[in-house]
């Protein structure tokens, strides 16, 4: 029988899952869109890993979240490791690329900056208040310009003349876009601008006052497209490594410290099965009034939290 370890990244819009062994390497993967439903996307990607270990003789020890869910779906899933995006994305960056110094991060809403020095994260920055330069954002031009996200990247390649767009801010930039598409600039100027747009804004604002040294690791959805890639090597003068699993690095991350923490316990992939729900109430106890979440499992409350005093996790 091998040891297993869980880890559960649950974003704004994708939750990813990974199973690794004890040398942290990934035996089973798997990656959906959250589609605003944390608990039914993190049952359906427990269901999928259960699948694929199913004639591995694995034996899942532990498990661990992070992702903007992680207090949410670690109760459901009884996790000994509940972490922060950041630590997560760090430890599992580290495991592949030891010597990473810049971790870039651009996922569907929000996008990050880490930076690390021998091997412990020393400064960090975060985006969450405009999605101009995400993910979401490079899906919405995509459509306007009747194309896959997916085919953004190699188009962006075919240009020698990127088009400057302005995409400090998501309307300006639609704005920017039609108009250029108008006046005659190519397609593939227009989308090699876009993507030096985005990694513009990511440096100008993500990165602003942030030491950057190499090696730098980009990573999150935004790291599959190519063009993003070379403009941030344009940008920076320097290489950018890209892991082929560069979307599941809180996973990855987050299972490896599970399989370091204590209280491990056997994980019960029977969850996926089971009913969740949450509650939200006005605590009347005190003075504070705290809005409370309440997490029910089978109809039994479980965990609650929003409270600033014990009280509130009494009420049933």
């Amino acid at each position: 029988m091998i040891d297993g370890y869980l880890g559960v990244d649950i974003g704004s819009i994708s939750t990813k899952a990974v199973i690794i062994d004890d040398k942290n390497n990934i035996v089973a993967q798997e990656y959906i869109w959250t589609e605003g439903n944390p608990i039914e996307a993190s049952k359906h990607v427990i269901k999928c890993l259960k699948n694929q270990i199913k004639d591995k003789n694995i034996d899942v020890k532990s498990v661990g979240t992070t992702g903007s869910a992680r207090n949410l779906i670690g109760s459901m899933l009884l996790a000994n490791v509940v972490k922060n995006e950041i630590t997560a994305h760090a430890i599992g960056t580290l495991s592949i690329f030891p010597k990473t110094r810049t971790i870039f991060e651009i996922g569907g809403q929000d996008s990050k900056i880490i930076i690390i020095e021998n091997g412990i994260v020393i400064d960090y920055a975060m985006n969450t208040l405009c999605a101009a330069g995400t993910g979401a954002f490079l899906g919405s031009q995509a459509r306007r310009l009747g194309l896959n996200v997916e085919e953004f990247g190699d188009i962006a390649l075919k240009s020698n003349n990127p088009t400057k767009i302005a995409a400090r801010c998501t309307v300006f930039a639609e704005s920017d876009l039609v108009h250029k598409a108008q006046i005659g600039y190519k397609k593939e100027d227009i989308i090699a601008g876009l993507c030096m747009a985005v990694v513009s804004n990511y440096l100008n604002n993500v990165g602003k006052g942030k030491n950057i040294k190499p090696p730098i690791v980009f990573q999150g959805g935004v790291s599959k497209n190519v063009g993003v890639i070379k403009a941030f090597e344009v940008a920076t003068s320097e290489k950018i490594y890209v892991d082929k699993n560069a979307h599941l690095m809180g996973a990855l991350g987050v299972a490896i410290l599970s399989k370091k923490g204590e209280q491990r316990q056997k994980f019960n992939f029977d969850v996926s099965e089971m009913n969740f729900n949450t509650k939200g109430i006005e605590c009347e106890k005190c003075a504070n009034r705290c809005e409370i979440v309440c997490f029910y499992k089978e109809g039994k409350l479980i965990d609650a939290w929003g409270n600033r005093c014990e009280r509130g996790f009494k009420i049933s």
